[in-house]
């Protein structure tokens, strides 16, 4: 199995050299360029005995690796693991900003069903928060279905996009292509 760990903390690490540990393949996602660096190295961020060893190991199979790409993390792997931060927020609730910027990192460049889970410490109700962000994102990206039986207008209509045109479909017009 391949899966993506989207933080380095103690969560992520943890749950990706352990996951890497057992023979899948982890590719772990931060933005924090020292924090990658650091594992790139052998070192890591955080003190877990023995963690160190199991992530360098690893690394050395080829079972985990590290990057601040937000779109190779998200089209490594159908498995994407959402391990961020959920500091208090003002009234004290988890802060789930992170948790959300991470769902839209993933829906921005995913180029395929992925299943999402949420590993960090969250509330009750946020995989629906997950969920509707993930379609939210995707909704705004420039997508169109293209059926050769259907007219350009009722590919329009199928697909709800009012972005699909002639020049989508250009490649199908039967004109366009060489005998």
């Amino acid at each position: 199995m391949k899966a993506s760990i989207i933080g380095t903390g103690y969560v992520g690490l943890v749950t990706g050299a352990c996951l890497a540990e057992v023979g899948n393949h982890v590719k772990c996602f931060d933005l924090d360029e020292r924090k990658i660096g650091m594992l790139r190295d052998g070192d890591i961020p955080i003190f877990e005995p023995g963690l160190k060893e199991i992530v360098r190991n690893n690394v050395a199979a080829g079972r985990l690796s590290f990057t601040t790409d937000a779109a190779e993390s998200a089209r490594y792997a159908k498995l994407q693991m959402i391990a961020v931060g959920t500091p208090p927020g003002e009234d004290g609730s988890a802060d789930l900003t992170y948790v959300l910027a991470a769902a839209r990192g993933i829906a921005e460049h995913m180029d395929g069903p992925r299943v999402i889970v949420d590993k960090s410490t969250v509330p009750v109700g946020t995989a629906d928060k997950v969920k509707n962000e993930v379609a939210q994102t995707l909704a705004k990206r420039d997508l169109c279905s293209f059926c050769g039986f259907f007219a350009i207008d009722r590919a329009r209509r199928a697909t709800g996009r009012q972005r699909c045109n002639a020049e989508d479909n250009r490649p199908f017009h039967r004109a366009t292509i060489p005998l």
